[in-house]
């Protein structure tokens, strides 16, 4: 399997109260962060960032892919999307983030490709809520994603009915992240202030 990564890093951060993908995370920014995380699994061409329109980024490695959603304020589907879309040809499956993991560890990522089999989805599952945006897509559900989108259907669970779906207790995932931080969004300042403080970073930096 080719492996692929997406980052959706469109989203308002109306809670956070500025862009989450430029918030500094000690030498790097969240977003800087997470693609260099997503590196150590995904080679660097394989990353793709899907932004908004208009959406100032920071500087990123070099082959890492930029778009741009094409409707606003569609929620992660729409992100998933456009990342699918604009996945090199030979790339075969992509993890799916967003940038306000900071804590995410390699190994998780890893785990989720090794999920999938020959399901068309692996997805995190703690028994009630499904975490779309640590799971693993083929870039064939493009498709029904697409006539989802169409149909204003957002929520991601509508594709996991749609598509052969592998739920992945989230249980299982300690034994590569015991502490689940990967599945640790950052939404609200609290959030940003106990994920520096975990990673050992001062605020001053």
């Amino acid at each position: 399997m080719i492996r692929g990564a997406i980052v959706l890093c469109g989203g308002q951060s109306t809670r956070m109260g500025r862009d989450k993908a430029t918030l500094p995370f000690g030498p790097e920014s969240m977003l800087q962060r997470v693609v260099r995380l997503l590196t150590e699994v995904v080679a660097v061409r394989h990353v793709v960032v899907v932004a908004a329109r208009g959406q100032a980024l920071p500087d990123l490695p070099v082959g890492v892919i930029i778009t741009r959603d094409e409707q606003e304020a569609r929620g992660p589907l729409e992100g998933i999307a456009a990342g699918l879309r604009a996945l090199p040809i030979e790339v075969d499956a992509a993890y799916t983030t967003s940038c306000d993991v900071p804590l995410l560890v390699p190994a998780f990522v890893e785990h989720m490709f090794a999920e999938l089999s020959e399901s068309s989805i692996a997805v995190p599952f703690d028994g009630t809520h499904h975490h779309p945006l640590a799971a693993v897509y083929r870039r064939s559900v493009l498709s029904a994603v697409e006539e989802l989108l169409a149909i204003n259907r957002l929520r991601p669970r509508f594709l996991f009915d749609e598509v052969a779906t592998c739920e992945v207790e989230v249980q299982r995932l300690r034994a590569v992240d015991p502490e689940l931080r990967t599945l640790e969004n950052l939404n609200q300042p609290e959030d940003y202030l106990a994920a520096l403080k975990i990673a050992g970073i001062p605020l001053s930096e």
